[in-house]
């Protein structure tokens, strides 16, 4: 079964008409996009947009072989006119399924926002799921008969909803094997080479308008790094980034190395913040205590973050007492680190820490806070050691370090 993405855009397209935003000017060639159409086998298009027949002209492929349009999604505007001997679109039930003469089976999957995904089925077995804007599968049992034998390709919003991508994983109906494409790119993120990274990060893959595909053949579906570290200074972003990178995966384990302290609201704002921000299905472990974690097999893990986590281990040996560090604290501290990036070197999970990038700020004033300094860039160094990919966050820019 071959799908041809007439357009991977937005419904408004990228550019946007009249936008402009900095995505939108840079979204020029083979980055510029028309509103997601997808044609199946010449026979089947799925969404029908505003100069979908062009489109498929300017690819060497046409339209007069459809025998079926289906509408994945309310259109806003004008209504669309349907090219000459196109048949009128429809859309199929929630749960139901149609036959096409051609072989394909399509069936209707139900969403938590308005619209319909659309699972097809091709003569020789291979299927594709096909998912609308900001649209998620409404439930797991939707997915559940997937659950043996993962898609075969996924076409999906990933950069608007990540969370569909998780719930298709953690109800197995996307495997390591699925071949994830993301459409209805719209311009939230840079396209380039920001938005190629922040899909890797997810599994996922753009492609240009025209693109043909053929469901089931395995192609360079990304490799998502095992282990990550992300580093950068104050309100830099790189809590948001680390969040970011696990998002499309289901049953996180989010290690918080900070804990409580009671009678401090600011603290108590900054730490409600980031729970707001973490999908519903993660859990959440504050504690210190990361070697254990990362011996045994589980979820990924994201910590956040190594700087206090640092700040607790300093505690421990009474580091910051002069007398303390000379006398065994400083040998106890480094051995603390090593068995930590032992534990990462080794570790099996999947793995997204956070840390702080302090060393080009002010000298601090004191020889304690010169000496946390030192340790935190000590501790950074040897943890990027361990990691397959390592990101500094600038201004909300994460710019790749190692991989």
């Amino acid at each position: 079964m071959d799908i041809t993405l007439l357009g991977t855009g937005a419904p408004d397209g990228l550019p946007r008409p009249g936008c402009p935003c900095a995505a939108c000017a840079a979204a020029l060639g083979r980055d510029a996009r028309a509103a997601t159409a997808v044609l199946v086998d010449g026979t089947l298009l799925l969404d029908l947009t505003p100069g979908a027949a062009f489109a498929a002209a300017r690819v060497g492929r046409s339209l007069a072989g459809v025998r079926q349009v289906l509408l994945s999604h309310p259109h806003d505007g004008p209504a669309v006119e349907v090219p000459a001997g196109l048949p009128q679109p429809g859309r199929v039930p929630d749960g139901r399924e149609l036959a096409l003469l051609t072989g394909h089976r399509v069936r209707a999957v139900a969403l938590d926002a308005p619209g319909t995904g659309y699972l097809v089925t091709g003569p020789d077995g291979q299927r594709l799921l096909y998912l609308p804007p900001g649209a998620a599968p409404a439930g797991l049992e939707v997915t559940g008969e997937a659950a043996d034998e993962s898609y075969d390709m996924v076409v999906a919003d990933v950069l608007g909803r990540p969370d569909a991508l998780a719930r298709l994983r953690a109800a197995g109906a996307a495997g390591p094997a699925t071949d994830v494409i993301a459409v209805h790119v719209d311009h939230d993120v840079p396209p380039g080479p920001e938005l190629r990274r922040r899909l890797a990060a997810a599994g996922a893959r753009a492609v240009p308008d025209g693109t043909t595909l053929t469901v089931g053949v395995y192609e360079d579906v990304p490799d998502v790094p095992r282990r990550t570290l992300v580093l950068g200074g104050a309100r830099s972003g790189k809590s948001v980034e680390a969040e970011r990178r696990l998002e499309a995966f289901p049953d996180v384990l989010y290690v918080a190395t900070g804990g409580t302290r009671d009678g401090d609201g600011e603290w108590a704002a900054r730490v409600s913040a980031h729970r707001e921000r973490r999908p519903g299905s993660w859990r959440t472990a504050e504690t210190c205590d990361l070697v254990p974690l990362l011996k045994e097999d589980g979820p990924p893990l994201l910590i956040d973050c190594l700087s206090l986590w640092l700040t607790d281990a300093m505690d421990s040996v009474d580091a910051w007492d002069d007398d303390e560090w000379a006398g065994g604290g400083e040998t106890a501290l480094r051995a603390r680190v090593e068995e930590l990036t032992s534990a990462v070197r080794v570790t099996r999970r999947t793995v997204v820490a956070v840390s702080n990038e302090v060393g080009s700020g002010i000298v601090p004033a004191t020889p304690s806070g010169r000496r946390y300094r030192d340790e935190l860039g000590r501790l950074n160094a040897g943890f990027a050691a361990e990691c397959e990919h390592v990101l500094l966050v600038v201004a909300g820019q994460a710019v790749a370090l190692r991989g």
